[in-house]
């Protein structure tokens, strides 16, 4: 099977904080592995000798990764691989994809995988637009589009059971019949941030430290994390590592959004808060968690997936969360709160209580054992047979 990959980025100045992006990177070599012949298209190459690689530029904001796609060179990349199967990573662009298909003469299989949701559902099913994609009114474009994208597929894979009843409900609303072509496939792990549960179980000396690795755009409900701050660090039992994924954005991503500088300046003026950078390099980054006790969820309402998450639980960390969407399906309910008095509370007992922290280390570890590449290559080969 040849499987060409149209991988949009958007973040080539930091592919470290892409998790598109680390998600090709860890999943090609696998599909290579399971017997694939595997191309990517993208702005950065992804995957390891054994993939092939067509650049393609750098979309100049997240709009424009879903709203101008060039067909002339989807047509001409199509004609010169010949795939069996496209993988659009960028579901809106699927419209497009398949326009070229037609024009290149070519039978291919179409997959959209929804790597991101512009939407959500409230607990009483209510829609909402993703914040994120609602500058001066483009949300619910942009929600007809990714629409557009689930009907112009073949399968349509999504991160987890979350996202597959969202993005079916989403499709029903919109008279989008997905029948039988949905499938659940998971984001690999990084087995570059796997480790034996056993040597997690350390306490601090001084204030074990809680670390919060995800992106700090304010839909990320990065506010709230904020507030929630204060109260963690407030007995000094805790400390907090925030991550500062991205370090100098493009001007034209920031402004679109500068949420990320601001919060992350307001968390840096905090006490017993340290915001750190690994420069890109997953070898700190590795060792930035390693010396943590545990992570924290993002407050991120349409959550359907966390690579970030999933990085600190393959290293043995517990993770704390707020019972929301794909967080409340995949964290131990042990570990899941609704009020700050309920998450100080957890992450007090995980600092102090060696017992409790090594039973939710080991958990947390074997929470992510499906999630090893060559099984999910399996799950993505048997999603696009």
């Amino acid at each position: 099977m040849h499987v060409l990959y149209l991988l949009n980025i958007s973040n080539p100045d930091r592919l470290s904080a892409d998790s598109g992006w680390i998600f090709a990177d860890l999943l090609a070599p696998a599909l290579a592995d399971a017997g694939a012949e595997v191309t990517v298209a993208a702005p950065a190459a992804a995957g390891d000798a054994r993939c092939g690689f067509h650049q393609t530029q750098v979309p100049g904001t997240k709009y424009r990764a879903r709203f101008s796609a060039d067909i002339d060179e989807l047509v001409a990349l199509i004609r010169t691989e010949k795939p069996d199967v496209v993988v659009a990573n960028q579901i809106e662009e699927a419209p497009a994809i398949r326009t070229a298909l037609l024009e290149a003469g070519s039978n291919a299989r179409l997959a959209g995988y929804c790597h991101y949701l512009p939407f959500s559902f409230t607990g009483g099913g209510q829609l909402l637009l993703d914040p994120s994609l609602n500058d001066a009114g483009l949300g619910r474009p942009v929600l007809l589009a990714f629409a557009a994208g689930l009907a112009a597929c073949d399968r349509v894979m999504v991160h987890s059971s979350t996202a597959a009843s969202w993005v079916s409900a989403a499709a029903a609303r919109m008279t989008v019949h997905l029948g039988d072509r949905l499938r659940v496939v998971p984001a690999p792990r990084d087995e570059r941030l796997v480790r034996d549960p056993i040597t997690a179980h350390r306490r601090q000396r001084s204030g074990a430290i809680g670390v919060y690795n995800h992106r700090l755009y304010a839909h990320y409900g990065t506010e709230r994390f904020v507030h929630l701050t204060r109260d963690l660090v407030a007995s000094g039992a805790v400390h907090l590592r925030v991550m500062d994924l991205f370090g100098q954005r493009r001007p034209a991503r920031t402004g679109l959004d500068d949420s990320p500088e601001r919060m992350r300046d307001r968390l840096a003026a905090l006490p017993h808060v340290q915001v750190v950078s690994d420069q890109g390099d997953r070898v700190r980054y590795k060792e930035l968690l390693a010396d943590a006790r545990f992570g924290i969820a993002p407050f991120r309402p349409g959550c359907p997936w966390s690579m970030s998450l999933i990085d600190c639980q393959g290293m043995g960390l517990p993770v704390i969360a707020s019972r929301l969407g794909w967080l409340a399906e995949h964290i131990d309910p042990e570990l899941c709160f609704t009020t700050p008095a309920e998450a100080v509370a957890l992450a007090e007992r995980l600092a102090t209580d060696d017992e409790f922290h090594a039973l939710h280390a080991k958990r947390a570890h074997a929470s992510t054992t499906d999630f090893a590449p060559a099984l999910v290559a399996a799950r993505y080969l048997e999603a696009l047979s």
